[in-house]
């Protein structure tokens, strides 16, 4: 009997114990192992400031969050496309990671592990309805949305305010009047009053995209970017490239010679009056020089039968791996609140898709410049090389080189895309 008494008071005094334990966690807000929960988060940001800023946000959620413990992981641009790829084979995916839109987040949503979140937006609108709309366009398939955009960019005409004031230069609202501007430089000395670093392809490629967008109907670029159904045979096509051999007159041969960034720095020193840049390229233009630029859109084409105020540029934002936890999706509103956009673009300088992200006192007066002409386009138009097939976009910007050097014609290039998109559509 007494041992029987001795081993009772064992267990008794040993149940006391745990549930002091117990009692003692609950009070310092920690909750037990059993009850964390892991969220896997992964980004391409391993330098500053971003990395700092991201470290911070994850601190603060955990810390509003006691149960859940975020594992973060980041690499730089190229390696973190091969391995979101190589994950996403695997079914390895992390809950929350970044996403370009448009084509890289339509091969990764034709694998069936991400997150649809049409029902998650509609039973928050208050949070899904703070986001810039024409934005989601490019994380939408089939009328589902797979991805939350975040950082948004866009192509526009930068153009020297100072030298436009001086020759009484209006900016442009049509090509046509694009085309005077030009004119009006040129007679006022300047012999390339528009420059492009036409050795980088992909700067000829947004030349491309936005035009075609401007003289084609949506639905049939729309056909034609698919690889299944392209045909490239709408006359839309010879116009546009007439449009850009138009462009690449006024040039100069310099163009042919150097890379985009060249050129920008041409601009920054108040050599040319006009280039077409991103608006993420500001920064770079107020450190490389000290001119006083604007922006304006790429203007609607006479008898264009496209989009004539769509905006050139892709967002990059927020997806969910399909499993994971609830949890998840609220730190996905915790990175895209109105809070951290405002954060984020004062940390960082770059523009925001949330509402009231950025302002006078998050910005500069010319990136608002720059994010107004964002919230003005009616639709977002996708870079031209991730919305076709590399095939198709290869000979348009070969194409477009040549072009500038008087090596093709309009439709010797189509003859080349139309054979090059009807192997595509047998394989």
């Amino acid at each position: 009997m007494r041992k029987f008494l001795s081993f009772l008071v064992i267990i008794l005094a040993s149940s006391m114990f745990l549930a002091a334990c117990s009692s003692s966690n609950e009070s310092n807000g920690e909750a037990s192992n059993g009850d964390q929960v892991v969220i896997d988060f992964f980004h391409r940001w391993p330098n500053e400031p971003r990395k700092s800023f991201y470290d911070e946000k994850i601190a603060e959620f955990e810390k509003l969050h006691p149960n859940v413990k975020i594992n973060v992981d980041s690499v730089l641009n190229d390696s973190y496309k091969e391995k979101i790829r190589v994950l996403v084979s695997n079914d390895d995916l992390p809950d929350v990671f970044t996403s370009w839109s448009d084509t890289f987040a339509a091969n990764l949503v034709s694998s069936k592990r991400i997150m649809e979140l049409n029902d998650i937006m509609a039973e928050d609108t208050e949070w899904s309805g703070n986001i810039i709309d024409s934005q989601y366009a490019g994380f939408t398939f089939d009328d589902v949305t797979y991805g939350i955009p975040f950082t948004v960019d866009g192509k526009a005409f930068f153009y020297n305010k100072q030298i436009f004031e001086e020759h009484n230069i209006a900016v442009p609202e049509s090509y046509e009047e694009l085309i005077n501007a030009l004119d009006q430089l040129k007679k006022a000395g300047y012999e390339t009053p528009v420059v492009e670093g036409l050795t980088n392809g992909w700067a000829i490629s947004h030349y491309m995209g936005t035009i075609f967008d401007r003289v084609i109907e949506n639905d049939v670029l729309l056909k034609d970017y698919n690889v299944e159904t392209g045909e490239y045979t709408d006359p839309g096509y010879i116009r546009g490239l007439e449009i850009f051999k138009e462009l690449t007159t006024y040039m100069g041969e310099v163009s042919t010679a150097i890379d985009h960034e060249a050129a920008r720095n041409m601009f920054a020193a108040g050599e040319v009056p006009v280039l077409y840049m991103q608006f993420a390229e500001v920064g770079y233009v107020e450190e490389a020089g000290d001119v006083e630029f604007g922006f304006f859109n790429f203007p609607a084409v006479e008898d264009g039968e496209g989009r004539p105020k769509s905006l050139t540029g892709a967002p990059e934002g927020w997806m969910l791996s399909k499993n994971a936890p609830p949890e998840a999706v609220e730190f996905l509103k915790f990175l895209t609140s109105q809070e951290t956009a405002k954060a984020f673009t004062k940390a960082d300088g770059q523009l925001n898709a949330i509402k009231g992200g950025v302002t006078e006192e998050t910005s500069n007066p010319t990136s608002l410049e720059a994010y107004q002409i964002i919230l003005d386009a009616s639709d977002s138009t996708p870079w031209f090389d991730n919305a076709v097939d590399i095939t198709i976009a290869d000979i348009f910007m070969r194409g477009g080189q040549e072009l500038a050097t008087g090596q093709t014609t309009p439709e010797e290039i189509m003859k080349k895309v139309q054979e090059a998109s009807a192997k595509l559509r047998n394989q």
